[in-house]
């Protein structure tokens, strides 16, 4: 694409795209900042990588309006634009080489059972297994060695990698992702307590509901519910090793990074950011746009939209960060306290 293929192509997302510099050069791949060589583009965002426009050897680098590039338009061109990372999500996008999961239709090696439906342009890699009943929708891709159970439902434009695992009654909406390894709708840890010690499995007769334009990470864990359904809302984003268990409902556009673990019949809100290694004591409520800083850890409900929780147990941002401060001093209060007694025993003695 030339500079000024680019410059059309963001337009359709951006009111206002401005070039700076020579719009017929070539472009021919994305590349970092700190690494990109002529023929490659790459963007700023953040106020510390602004030093590389001076050393930068990219012949186009896409930055906010705000930033000056005078001194530098001489060796590269420029573009302009409100939100510079959007903008670079857009061009790799335009750049990516689409990922073969599966050859086209239905491997020779894979496992079909009955009534099973498929769409149009369905792909099932080798050894994937499909179980009765299960329905498939239009343009959707199994990957080799995916298993799904009886009566899953699987709807249009998915892609399920290889050694993914659906268990019996999963039902997964339209444009949805999910990476190798992860295991959706296994049993909750359901076990019921017995005076001699030991426990009774509590059956899990629900399910998991997965929403449109979910994506689910590698080695993520969901569990079906006990009675009713795991909810997984539109548009959520869940990464690698992520544990959600039984009766949880996951908030549209919520996203949960690596690690975080999630006890039974959590409801989250809508937007919510929750953070690496968060954990969460189970059936507690976050209101919608809720942000939970890494290895937080949430004891307990908290209903007012838009705050941020840190710490263990979790609270409001600005009142942890007071109690950390508290705890750095303790050890100048500890003399304190200790320079008084002594004072005051030595008053008491004479």
């Amino acid at each position: 694409m030339t500079i000024k293929d680019i410059k059309n192509y963001l337009g359709q997302f951006f009111d206002s795209v401005e070039l700076e510099g020579d719009g017929e050069c070539l472009i021919s791949a994305p590349a970092k900042i700190e690494t990109a060589q002529k023929g490659e583009v790459s963007f700023v965002a953040n106020d510390k990588y602004t030093k590389y426009l001076c050393t930068t050897q990219a012949s186009l680098v896409i930055v906010h309006h705000s930033v000056s590039v005078d001194e530098f338009s001489h060796t590269t061109s420029f573009l302009k634009v409100r939100d510079p990372y959007t903008a670079f999500v857009f061009l790799l996008k335009k750049f990516a080489t689409p990922r073969i999961v599966a050859s086209k239709g239905v491997a020779p090696t894979a496992v079909i059972g009955e009534g099973v439906s498929m769409g149009e342009r369905v792909s099932i890699g080798a050894c994937a297994v499909i179980g009765d009943r299960c329905s498939i929708g239009n343009n959707t891709v199994i990957g080799p060695h995916t298993v799904l159970l009886h009566d899953v439902i699987v709807g249009d434009d998915c892609v399920l990698f290889p050694s993914v695992t659906c268990y019996d009654g999963t039902i997964i909406g339209k444009r949805v992702i999910i990476h190798s390894g992860s295991v959706i709708g296994a049993d909750g840890f359901g076990f019921a307590p017995q005076s001699d010690g030991s426990y009774v499995k509590i059956p899990q007769m629900g399910i998991v509901e997965i929403g449109d334009d979910v994506e689910i990470g590698a080695n993520a864990t969901i569990d079906r519910a006990t009675m009713g359904s795991t909810v997984i809302g539109r548009g959520a984003k869940i990464d690698n090793l992520v544990q959600i268990a039984h009766n949880c409902r996951i908030g549209e556009d919520t996203v949960i990074a690596a690690q975080a673990g999630i006890s039974g019949s959590v409801t989250l809100g809508r937007q919510c950011v929750i953070g690496g290694q968060a954990g969460f004591a189970g059936h507690l409520e976050l209101a919608d746009r809720i942000q939970v800083a890494a290895q937080a850890g949430i004891s307990k409900s908290f209903l007012q939209p838009g705050i941020a929780l840190r710490g263990y147990p979790a609270q409001p941002m600005r009142d942890q960060l007071k109690h950390e401060a508290m705890l750095r001093n303790l050890g100048s209060m500890k003399a304190k306290l200790d320079h008084l007694e002594k004072e005051i025993e030595e008053l008491n003695a004479k």
